[in-house]
């Protein structure tokens, strides 16, 4: 029987494929690829509107830390797209890859935790590893895998999508609902999907060529069409108010230009009062006596960029300086923050 589809999509056509007989590992006359130590990963370039042509898989966009779920018989690592071992983060995700039931493989897929809509809440997730900096193990967290680049000793990476699609959905099962779940392709008009996500309070959606091999960076065989756009940028200093709850009225943002930092205005909606004194806390040890940026401000406190904030903005005014921001959380440095860059 079929299991329920997820609460944000309605009815979804699922792609399916045959169920295959796995390869035996302990059969090593078979040719094999050696199992790399880490893959550079695919990124999806932004793109206001969906494409309305070409073999295209639509996926829902998720909200949280990329990993790859490296599973071989010395057992399972988790790893950032920075390429830190987060396994000790993830132990319920750990534990469920290692019950896969496959010698080699490579999942690459989402950390997220979900809201009571069933939404990737990505406050959440940080608050369930203990914000920035934290040392908690999340138990909320559920891993959403979207590709298998390497699998019973094969390497993938020159497969299309659509066949390494079918292995992963094999792999998983689809209607997963454990600690690793399959991202599952929807289908439809690449606009009426993304108004539907649009409607229905999600980040928006990921478009992926079929026939696409897997190729690390940006290189636009994956498209990511966004709802509101959000983008991290690093916290050069903050705006001192004795009426704001925490003492700050405002974050001072920049972006990066080439090895220097441009201001991109700031952002005063979306942390709560806890939020803003840990934020107040940890910028005042970082306090510098110059800015990165050219700013001047009675009440403003300067500050290395050290934070990486992630930003919620609906556009750009005339000057440069996001339009409607709003704070989502903190970016872990050492997960390899993508920070905007002019």
């Amino acid at each position: 029987m079929r299991s329920k589809p997820k609460p944000l999509v309605r009815e979804p056509s699922v792609a399916r494929s045959k169920p295959r007989k796995r390869r035996d590992p302990e059969q090593p006359e078979l040719p094999f690829d050696e199992m790399p130590e880490r893959i550079e990963p695919a990124l999806a370039l932004l793109k206001t509107v969906a494409p309305s042509a070409g073999n295209w898989a639509y996926e829902l966009k998720f909200d949280g830390y990329r990993l790859a779920v490296h599973i071989d018989p010395k057992g399972v690592r988790l790893l950032t797209r920075g390429g830190h071992d987060w396994t000790h983060r993830f132990p319920e995700i750990a534990l469920a890859a290692s019950m896969l039931g496959v010698g080699t493989a490579i999942l690459d897929g989402e950390a997220v935790v979900l809201d009571e809509e069933g939404r990737s809440d990505f406050g959440a997730l940080q608050r369930s590893l203990g914000g920035r900096g934290g040392k908690r193990a999340s138990s909320e967290a559920v891993f959403y895998a979207f590709d298998l680049i390497y699998f019973d000793g094969h390497l993938l990476t020159e497969t299309e999508l659509s066949v390494r699609r079918h292995l992963l959905a094999d792999l998983i099962g689809e209607g997963a609902n454990g600690a690793i779940r399959l991202s599952e392709e929807i289908a439809g008009d690449g606009a009426e999907l993304l108004q539907a996500a649009c409607d229905l309070g999600l980040e928006g959606i990921i478009a992926k060529d079929r026939d696409s091999i897997y190729r690390s960076g940006r290189t636009g065989d994956w498209l990511k069409i966004k709802c509101v756009q959000s983008e991290s940028f690093v916290i050069v200093g903050y705006e001192k108010s004795s009426l704001a709850r925490g003492g700050v009225g405002s974050l001072l943002l920049a972006a990066r230009k080439g090895d220097g930092w441009v201001s991109v205005g700031s952002v005063g909606t979306g942390f709560k009062e806890r939020e803003a004194t840990e934020l107040r806390t940890t910028l005042d040890k970082l306090k510098v006596a110059k800015p990165v940026v050219p700013l001047k401000g009675k009440n403003y406190v300067f500050s290395a960029p050290t934070l990486i904030a992630e930003i919620n903005f609906r556009g750009w005014t005339n000057d440069g300086s996001l339009r409607h921001a709003s704070y989502k959380g903190l970016r872990e440095r050492q997960d390899n923050a993508d920070i905007y860059e002019l």
